[in-house]
């Protein structure tokens, strides 16, 4: 089979996989989508549209909505967009593996702490796993506008060698890692550090304010990254820098929106609870605050945005931050 001709499947219909769906179904490529949701199959296969999560799109006829994760079987590649927790439970009803594993969703697993490639290599030791991360905006992509984003290879060359082509379209272009680790710090840390920005547009302290905690929280993600492996030069790029940039500017971020509304009064509790789309900054914060303090690196934006969650209001948690001591920028516990 030709790469141009080669099925893959997608898992998990939310807007991300949605949107990822139909972009590789937008050169006639054959794609399976899972959903969980029957009605959701449905509708997608009967109305071409994603009516939950990703109304605005009109989807590929090649584009079949399941709910069954056996008629992904034949696929050879799948990229997997369930939210981080779910991960390891969903991976567990996929047989048989698939020859390339891409992960596409951003967060640390709680309670184990692990990345998200350790618990693809647990679950599928026979996939080569790989990373897809960068800014995208879902209803940009399945729109067709241009999007670049890191696909990072554990398999190396010979694995970008098989993905580029499956992936790759005129208005999605992938660009080569092989740095795994600092491609899924990036993601998981951007979207702690976008709440943060969003609690800073709730509470109107400005541009100013905004663009200090941009800098100041990629300080924390290279000392993170640092800890744990990542090359600086991944966390520069498109899935660290580039995507920290764009979901912390705009409420499309549903990170940003969270922490926007949190800054203007929220309670924590009740738009979690409120919310059908999934926020995973909100699930890796105190797991990045646990892994930050267990590898003694200094986080206190992440600190921050853990005890927000908790339950400390806003103004208090933004006046502990103003108040940390005076230091120089460049101290490695700035």
């Amino acid at each position: 089979m030709s790469a141009a001709s080669e099925r893959v499947g997608v898992i998990g219909a939310g807007a991300w996989g949605t949107a990822l769906a139909q972009m590789l179904a937008s050169d006639g490529r054959e794609v399976i989508l899972w959903a969980l949701e029957p009605e959701l199959v449905e509708a997608i296969n009967r109305d071409r549209r994603n009516p939950l999560y990703l109304p605005s799109a009109t989807l590929a006829d090649t584009l079949k909505a399941t709910g069954d994760l056996a008629d992904l079987a034949a696929c050879e590649t799948v990229l997997a967009v369930t939210p981080a927790q779910h991960l390891a439970r969903v991976l567990g009803g996929l047989a048989p593996a698939p020859r390339d594993l891409v992960l596409c969703s951003k967060g640390i697993e709680a309670g184990s702490g692990r990345l998200m490639n350790h618990v693809a290599s647990e679950a599928m030791p026979q996939s080569a796993v790989a990373v897809l991360s960068g800014p995208t905006f879902a209803h940009e992509v399945a729109a067709g506008l241009p999007t670049a984003v890191t696909l990072a290879c554990s398999g190396g060359q010979a694995q970008w060698a098989r993905l580029a082509p499956a992936i790759a379209r005129p208005a999605f272009r992938p660009y080569y890692s092989d740095d795994v680790t600092g491609a899924e710090i990036g993601g998981a840390v951007k979207n702690v550090l976008a709440i943060a920005c969003g609690v800073v547009d709730g509470l109107g302290l400005g541009q100013n304010a905004r663009a200090a905690l941009i800098a100041r929280g990629y300080a924390e993600m290279l000392r993170f990254g640092e800890a744990l492996g990542a090359r600086a030069e991944t966390l520069s790029g498109l899935c660290g820098l580039g995507d920290l940039v764009l979901t912390c500017s705009s409420t499309a971020s549903r990170n940003f929106s969270l922490g926007k509304a949190l800054g203007e009064g929220g309670s924590a509790a009740a738009l979690m609870a409120d919310r059908r789309t999934v926020a995973e900054g909100a699930h890796t914060a105190p797991v990045l605050r646990d892994l930050a303090r267990q590898h003694g690196v200094d986080m206190p934006i992440v600190a921050g945005v853990t005890d927000l969650l908790a339950g400390a209001p806003a103004v208090a948690v933004v006046t502990a931050l103003l108040n940390r001591p005076l230091r120089a920028e460049s101290h490695p516990a700035a």
